[in-house]
């Protein structure tokens, strides 16, 4: 069940902007400030039909991730989310080309009935929602990034 009201901030985001409070607060967990490894995407997405998601969720990868980074601290531990993000962003777009092509009402034996890629383009756009949300890159989550001040002493150097 999910906790009511407005999601927390990151510890660091807290003691940045001086309204860390302990008996409000928590620090959470706290990562080893490496940057995420790309994945090998073939590794991930194998398959011969998967040739142009690969390269997507690499674009995504080399355009989004190094941003994350810098402007929210973004992890290796955390890369799971990042990868995530990336393929789904991928598949978002394997199904909008498909529905491009196809059209979204598709003709079977029993007649015209909708293309189950307006489905799953559907569920899709709903995850991604989610991840933009948790990862700040919708213009109104990341009002509520903080970026890392490089070299600040209430960082303990992890953004440097």
């Amino acid at each position: 069940m999910a906790i009511p009201g407005q999601k927390p901030k990151p510890h660091i985001q807290a003691v940045r902007e001086g309204t860390f409070r302990p008996d409000r607060n928590s620090e959470g967990a706290t990562f080893a400030p490496l940057s995420p490894v790309e994945p090998d995407w073939s590794e991930l997405l194998p398959g011969v039909g998967s040739d142009d998601v690969r390269v997507k969720a690499a674009d995504v990868w080399a355009r989004t991730i190094p941003a994350l980074v810098h402007s929210a601290g973004l992890t290796d531990p955390q890369r799971e989310t990042a990868i995530e993000y990336c393929v789904t962003v991928a598949r978002l777009w394997q199904a909008e080309r498909e529905l491009s092509r196809t059209g979204l009402v598709v003709e079977t034996e029993r007649g015209n009935v909708k293309s189950p890629w307006v489905t799953i383009a559907g569920q899709y756009r709903s995850h991604f929602r989610s991840l933009v949300g948790e990862l700040g890159l919708s213009p109104a989550s990341a009002t509520r990034i903080t970026p890392p001040e490089s070299g600040g002493a209430d960082d303990d150097g992890i953004f440097d």
